[in-house]
């Protein structure tokens, strides 16, 4: 494997494209009241369209994240970047934080100091960690697999040999959203690599083996999956679209500045606890990088292979490391603790007071903390 180290350098030429994009944009009329009712709200769209190609200074949030240690890898064919973030403390475990759709690396920014350095942040060294935080293929600068076939399965075999390269023998996994199902993967198909596995979200194609041998659904469970259901019938147009037709939606957000920031702009805004608690230079950002490195398409793609091969276990069958997951109030429908202990070892499962989707970003302290106690305790077993 071979590693080198990476700087973001987007060109002026770049720049001044995508500014004289949004000063030609042209937006529907909505209805009276519209709101946000039936996606995006315009008003507020027209606001942040504004505030981007005027005010947004995207070489400030350049040299931001260029203070962070970036590098890429090439796994075989693949590129990959990532954040290798070294720890603080006596002895640092490595972990892997993988995020989702549409986030990206910059989702662990805020994160990132309060786990390699937790005694900076009221913590105990005892508890620092060596943070990786991968780019999944074809997302910002990690290159998108070059066939069809690859999906989070493929993405788990990819972050082991990644490890494996940094001198990471043994490492732990954390994740939401994509990177939920990734940190999963991980589990089951190297269960001896991992010292655990948390999450602060169930991936939304884990399905128990349920039948004659197994036990019968709770209320709690079929609340849940009625939830479930609803959310999906209301909710899950993008998912559907993204899944099943995504060439044909990718062209219109890869040539419009505009549309890319309605369409992903109205998931982040709207799955986060309250819509403030993301701050437009955030959600500009990472659309702006999205925008800059032309991967919208190629971030579907986890869509369309995660479908074909869903996270589901065969009877007896049972995720090995233990698992912590905490639970964001404002989180996508969650499956109560009995449905994933069919199939997982959950050893912690903390209710969190405030948060949503994007728990790193949204509730980075609270999310770090409870990473830390998790693993605090599987610590305490290898000693």
């Amino acid at each position: 494997m071979f590693i080198e180290p990476f700087c973001i350098d987007v060109p002026e030429s770049a720049l001044d494209d995508l500014r004289r994009r949004l000063q030609h944009t042209r937006l529907p009329e909505p209805l009276a009241d519209q709101g946000w009712s039936e996606g995006m709200d315009m008003n507020v769209l027209r606001e942040l369209l504004a505030y981007w190609s005027t005010s947004f200074d995207w070489r400030a949030r350049e040299a931001e994240l260029n203070r962070l240690p970036q590098f890429v890898a090439r796994i075989g064919e693949q590129r990959i970047h990532f954040v290798h973030q070294r720890g603080v403390g006596p002895d640092p475990m490595p972990l892997v934080l993988t995020h989702g759709w549409p986030g990206s690396f910059i989702e662990m920014q805020r994160i990132i100091p309060l786990l390699t350095d937790p005694a900076s942040h009221g913590g105990d060294p005892a508890d620092a960690f060596d943070v990786v935080v991968p780019s999944l293929p074809g997302y910002t600068f990690s290159a998108p697999f070059p066939q069809t076939g690859m999906g989070p399965y493929e993405i788990a075999g990819l972050w082991q040999q990644l490890m494996a390269g940094l001198g990471y023998e043994r490492f732990a996994a954390q994740g939401g959203d994509i990177g939920a199902g990734v940190s999963t993967w991980l589990g089951v198909r190297f269960p001896e690599r991992l010292t655990g596995i948390h999450l602060n979200y169930i991936p939304g194609s884990y399905r128990p083996p349920l039948g004659e041998t197994e036990p019968p659904q709770t209320e709690e469970e079929k609340a849940f999956l009625r939830r479930a259901a609803a959310f999906g019938e209301v909710e899950g147009a993008y998912a559907h679209l993204q899944r099943t037709k995504p060439q044909s939606l990718a062209v219109g957000l890869n040539d419009s500045p505009a549309g890319l920031l309605a369409w992903m702009g109205e998931k982040i805004l709207s799955w986060c606890d309250t819509r403030p608690a993301i701050d437009r230079d955030w959600l500009l950002t990472n659309v702006t990088l999205y925008w800059l490195t032309n991967c919208i398409g190629s971030s579907f793609r986890q869509y369309v292979e995660g479908s074909r091969r869903p996270l589901q276990f065969d009877s007896k069958q049972r995720l090995k490391p233990p698992v912590g997951v905490a639970l964001f109030p404002k989180e996508l429908p969650t499956p109560p603790r009995s449905w994933v202990e069919r199939c997982y070892n959950v050893e912690r499962w903390t209710p969190m007071p405030r948060g949503g989707h994007f728990a790193a970003l949204e509730q980075p302290e609270l999310l770090a903390q409870d990473i830390r106690a998790f693993f605090r305790s599987q610590r305490q077993s290898l000693w």
